[in-house]
């Protein structure tokens, strides 16, 4: 852990449009000094990518960011973000990605040159890795496409580089449906550790190497996919919420090893990274209903610097395109936060996005400023990942038992035996990398190579 003290030691500076450590893109936009901008995530239509289609591909990108720009400048946006998370095609063979980039480029400095409107492209290649089993981390031919979809799609336009990266995931996921939260510690505190510090010190570099910003990681495919699941009933919403907490150790790394934010927005992670490291963040709610689902639709605004829809197909809706739709929901979000901190009215306005939220759900309560920062807090004070990811654990459950036992946290009554077993599990993880690995590697032993994790 390189980070023992907090950037944001208190609350009430944790708020949207504010980050101790700004960024700024060559296009003029920065984050983290003021304003909150929109981000726009979109992808195809149900369509096949192939060599006869991808003509209707690029015309389906190009389409969708010129009228993007255009609808922006309409609205009065002061800029737009263009998140550009690739298909599984588009990493395979990364000449695609590349040209995509090229067309997003062309659009943007375009917008740029003749009417002085900042726009910035995010680009998030697939972590192709996870279609190997088990997944080959450090040695997979896949490996090449990505880094080489990096580079050249970098020097091609990508000014934000990011990626949901999955080390871990192949125990994981089946840990999640276990409700195992020993495991779910191993996953994300030892593998997803590991892989991320392989992962993210190439990204950094190839960053470095353009002149481009080493944006961040999420854990959609863990914290994310523990919502859904419990969203749907397969999980406690009280589990869900503490592998929210414990992924947190696990991105951090990004930033550890050079990342400046913002980060990606749809693992909710955000605002402890805010918290811990300063960096400005990217986070998703309301408007990314599109997408998915999920009970923190408000109180993931309170420390956005740019938000997000997550994605949306590029499909015909009643009023017009579907991104379009998206860009114009983010980009009246965005004007009302923006208006709060003009009128000096911020920690207003953030206060009620958590309070509408936050009693209703405990994946929401985590979110709030108070609990990151005590959360937070309890993490930066662990000397390794693993001790921190328990720290944070521990922290978290104790802020909702106390929540729901006082009132003011509503917990459904199936779930209140919850506190007791993930407490159990807590006190039964060790906080020593070597004691756990020693004990998690007869039970998982078959899902993954721990030679591609350098264990």
């Amino acid at each position: 852990m390189k980070f023992t003290t907090l950037a944001v030691p208190d609350a009430a500076g944790l708020v949207f449009g504010q980050a101790p450590k700004p960024v700024t893109t060559r296009r003029g936009l920065t984050f983290g000094a003021g304003p909150v901008y929109p981000e726009l995530n979109f992808t195809l239509p149900p369509m096949e990518v192939t060599d006869s289609t991808f003509g209707q591909v690029v015309e389906h990108y190009r389409s969708t960011v010129a009228g993007a720009i255009k609808h922006a400048q309409g609205l009065h946006a002061a800029g737009l973000v263009f998140e550009f998370e690739t298909l599984l095609e588009m990493t395979k063979n990364p000449a695609w990605g590349v040209e995509l980039v090229q067309v997003m480029e062309a659009l943007c400095e375009q917008a740029w040159t003749e009417d002085g409107f900042p726009t910035a492209i995010r680009l998030t290649p697939n972590d192709l890795r996870e279609f190997d089993r088990p997944p080959r981390n450090r040695t997979s031919a896949h490996l090449e496409q990505m880094w080489q979809l990096f580079d050249q799609g970098a020097a091609a336009g990508g000014d934000l580089l990011s990626i949901e990266s999955t080390g871990g995931k192949e125990v994981h996921d089946e840990a999640l449906m276990m409700c195992d939260l020993k495991s779910v510690i191993f996953a994300l505190g030892v593998l997803g550790v590991r892989d991320m510090e392989f992962v993210w010190s190439q990204i950094v570099q190839i960053a470095a190497k353009h002149g481009r910003i080493a944006g961040g990681d999420t854990a959609c495919g863990f914290g994310n996919t523990a919502m859904v699941l419990a969203e749907q009933g397969f999980i406690p919403r009280l589990f869900a919420a503490l592998v929210r907490v414990v992924s947190v150790v696990r991105t951090l790394v990004a930033v550890e090893q050079g990342a400046t934010g913002p980060d990606k927005d749809c693992g909710y992670e955000g605002p402890f990274l805010k918290a811990i490291a300063g960096i400005p963040i990217s986070m998703e709610g309301r408007s990314a209903a599109c997408a998915h689902f999920s009970p923190v639709g408000n109180v993931a605004a309170c420390a956005a610097d740019l938000w997000s829809n997550e994605s949306v197909q590029d499909i015909k809706l009643l009023s017009g395109p579907a991104p379009l739709v998206s860009v114009e929901q983010l980009i009246y979000d965005t004007r009302l936060l923006n208006q709060a901190t003009a009128a000096g009215q911020a920690l207003w306005l953030r206060d009620l996005h958590a309070a509408s939220d936050a009693p209703l759900d405990p994946q929401a309560f985590i979110l709030m400023p108070a609990s990151v920062i005590e959360i937070s807090r309890a993490i930066v004070a662990q000397a390794t990942p693993v001790a921190a990811a328990v720290a944070g654990a521990t922290k978290a459950l104790d802020l909702l038992e106390t929540a729901h036992g006082a009132g003011d946290l509503l917990i459904p009554e199936a779930e209140e035996a919850w506190f007791d077993l993930l407490r159990m599990q807590l006190e039964d993880t060790p906080t020593d990398e070597g004691s756990l690995v020693e004990e998690m590697l007869p039970l998982w032993g078959d899902k993954f190579i721990p030679e591609e994790y350098g264990l």
